[in-house]
């Protein structure tokens, strides 16, 4: 109910921004035809923002035959606590990562990239699937996949904004030129935040440590899927992968961050940090791992 909750309080406050930038530039047909976009933003967020994140990663969807081990941890887990089996995708890079998408359990889809295939063993990718179906069986997949389509507009909507004022004010010169930039700044200074602060309140740092005990539950194995947060938090230093702040929640380690996020960079931290994971799993420092 909690999430349901969520994903509601989301896309009405996507619908309301959406109505007031409206407003601002085009009066009442302003809001009115930023009504009609929330509405298909609001669809589209609901039925299509799994499609949307695996897009952007290029992943593509894989056969049982190619990616057998990986198919049987999946197939032994979900049978065990009653899930019903998710599509598997492969995202063709070889920083380690992996994420779960989708509305609900039923059209739950999960990503892993070439990179964890290549790093970990069979214990700890299976440690690793378990943490991703334990964010399937925790019902927080939808928030998480919302949350990412909903930042992504506002922060789409907060640079079509910023130029529109900037345009604005150079055609109308003068001083209206300095008030229209001045405007512009002051406008992503104030939804770039936004942007930021909806992720977090949606995607609080908790849902990961639960998803990490829900998936060492799953395998009976903790100390397999700390081993592999170790493992994953050393080597995607080594190669980083770049993503976007609006779907940096999604992946178990926190990805790269897009240039454009580094002035808020503190506020774009969705995941706790990789030493506290590993002792709230084994019980014990990280650095007692080896």
């Amino acid at each position: 109910m909690g999430n349901t909750f969520k994903t509601a309080f989301l896309l009405t406050l996507l619908t309301l921004l959406l109505m007031f930038i409206g407003r601002v530039f085009g009066g009442q047909n302003g809001m009115f035809i930023a009504l009609v976009i929330a509405v298909v933003m609001n669809f589209v967020s609901y039925f299509y923002s799994d499609k949307i994140a695996l897009t952007m990663y290029r992943a593509q969807p894989v056969t049982r035959e190619q990616l057998p081990k990986a198919y049987a941890a999946v197939e032994r887990i979900t049978q065990r606590i009653g899930l019903p089996m998710p599509k598997i995708y492969v995202i063709p890079t070889e920083s380690p990562n992996a994420f779960a998408t989708g509305r609900n359990p039923q059209h739950a889809s999960v990503a892993v990239t070439h990179g964890i295939l290549e790093l970990l063993n069979d214990e700890e990718l299976e440690g690793v699937l378990a943490h991703e179906l334990g964010h399937v069986n925790n019902r927080d997949i939808l928030i998480s996949s919302v949350a990412a389509t909903v930042a992504g507009a506002i922060t789409m909507l907060a640079s079509m904004g910023k130029w529109a004022m900037i345009f604005g004010g150079m055609e109308r010169g003068g001083d209206r030129d300095n008030r229209g930039g001045g405007l512009a700044a002051l406008f992503m200074l104030i939804v770039a935040p936004i942007a930021a602060m909806l992720i977090q309140l949606a995607i609080s740092r908790s849902r990961e440590y639960q998803a990490d005990a829900t998936g060492a539950k799953f395998t009976g194995n903790p100390y397999a899927l700390a081993s592999a947060l170790q493992k994953l938090d050393a080597y995607s230093r080594r190669i980083p992968m770049v993503a976007s702040p609006s779907t940096a929640h999604l992946f178990i380690i926190q990805p790269l961050l897009g240039m454009n996020a580094s002035m808020f960079a503190g506020l774009f931290q969705t995941h706790p940090p990789i030493a506290k994971r590993i002792e709230r799993l084994t019980g014990r420092p990280a650095e007692f791992m080896q």
